[in-house]
Parts: structure tokens; C-alpha cells; sequence
């Protein structure tokens, strides 16, 4: 990720961010959110209890850049339903992201840390992001900006602990019963988070919508 591309975002004044005081703890959920469903809820309902945070920032991405978008609904459109499922009161969703310049996540977590020093931010991700952590523009990076916890997710648990990204990262790891320290931790550092799983996903949700509808008698 070029230098530039990340000065240019920390100068961005059109990016309208939730509002946040130094000493906070806040969770970061990125993701395209296309579209969003209970998992998500229960993750960030889960990370508040357990990381013990004052909020979760759902971050509603443009387009994730190793995704196929062809089926990416509109931003406004999964913007208004990630508003209408996340009724948690601190829970906070936006679409800042689109501002930057950018889609990926370097550039987004430099750009937070820059705007709100003083703020303690944890990345969120779930096991499947982590199994293809490494394939992410500037991973390392990263992982050095902040602590992140990973959620569990179906089936992915395995695949992820033996991930490039998690044996390079193995002497960084958090005990989840220390998940409470997570975020006030100097990065690297992260765990993973056993959590009640959700067989929930986006894209069997799209892939469900899809199937041709019965006709009716």
C-alpha cells in the first residue's frame, strides 16, 4: 500500500466517522455487509461483553477488493439494512470507508488511528477472513496497527489456526479468557474467540434468494 494513497485518506474531511474519546475501547466489524444477518449482531454483541468495549463500528465497505462484486447490492441499500438489524444502542454503523479513496483495510485502521489518538481500537474478523489473512494488501501491517480478536465462525476453525497469517502471528496470541486485556495491548497481538456458532453467512443468504420461488397454486 502506497504512502501516498495512505496521506491523501488521513486528509480526508468529507469521511464522517462515529464519535469517539480518548480511553475509549471500540470494536471495528468491516465487511461488505451484503447482506448483513444475526452473525454479525451476535459477534459484535459478543465482542462488546467479552473485549469489554464501549462500542462496535460496523463498517459498511464500498467493495471488498478480493471479492467478485457482480452481486453487491448498492452501498445506500446495505447501509439502510445493516441500520435497520443493529438495533444494540452501541452498536454504530458507517460507511466512512467510501471517503477514503480506498477499500482496503490498511488504509482504513491508519486512517482511525490518526483521527483518534487516545482511542483503543480492536479489528474484528472471523475465522474465515483469518484462514486468507495473508492474501489482504499490507496483512503485516495490519496486525501492527492494533490488537484483533477473531470470531469463531462454522467449519473455519481449523482452516484459520493453521493459516499462513496465524502461525507467522502464533507468539502474539491471546488466551480468549484474556480477551478482556485485548484492547489495551501494544499490537501485535490478537485471539480467537470461541463464541456460540451461527450457521448464518451472506453468501448462502444470496445464494438462498437466488433458487427459483414456487410457483403458486
Amino acid at each position: 500500500m502506497s504512502a501516498r494513497l495512505l496521506a491523501k485518506s488521513f486528509g480526508s474531511i468529507a469521511a464522517r466517522t462515529p464519535q469517539a474519546q480518548p480511553g475509549q475501547r471500540i470494536g471495528l466489524l468491516g465487511g461488505s455487509f451484503n447482506p448483513p444477518h444475526r452473525a454479525h449482531v451476535a459477534i459484535s454483541e459478543e465482542a462488546l461483553k467479552r473485549l469489554g468495549l464501549d462500542e462496535v463500528w460496523w463498517l459498511v465497505s464500498p467493495g471488498n477488493p478480493l471479492k467478485n462484486h457482480d452481486d453487491l447490492a448498492p452501498l445506500d441499500e446495505r447501509l439502510a439494512a445493516c441500520r435497520k438489524l443493529a438495533t444494540h444502542p452501541r452498536i454504530k454503523v458507517t460507511a466512512f470507508e467510501a471517503c477514503l479513496g480506498s477499500p482496503a483495510t490498511v488504509v482504513t485502521l491508519s486512517y482511525l488511528k490518526r483521527r483518534f489518538r487516545g482511542v483503543h481500537f480492536v479489528w474484528i474478523m472471523g475465522g474465515d477472513n483469518l484462514a486468507g489473512f495473508h492474501r489482504w494488501a499490507a496483512w503485516e501491517r495490519i496486525a501492527a496497527l492494533m490488537p484483533f480478536v477473531v470470531a469463531d465462525r462454522p467449519q473455519w476453525r481449523l482452516a484459520a489456526l493453521a493459516s499462513p497469517a496465524a502461525r507467522a502471528l502464533a507468539r502474539y496470541r491471546v488466551d480468549d479468557r484474556m480477551a478482556g486485556t485485548l484492547a489495551l495491548r501494544a499490537p501485535p497481538a490478537w485471539a480467537y474467540l470461541t463464541l456460540r456458532l451461527s450457521p448464518e453467512s451472506s453468501t448462502a443468504i444470496r445464494a438462498g434468494s437466488r433458487r427459483p420461488q414456487p410457483s403458486p397454486k
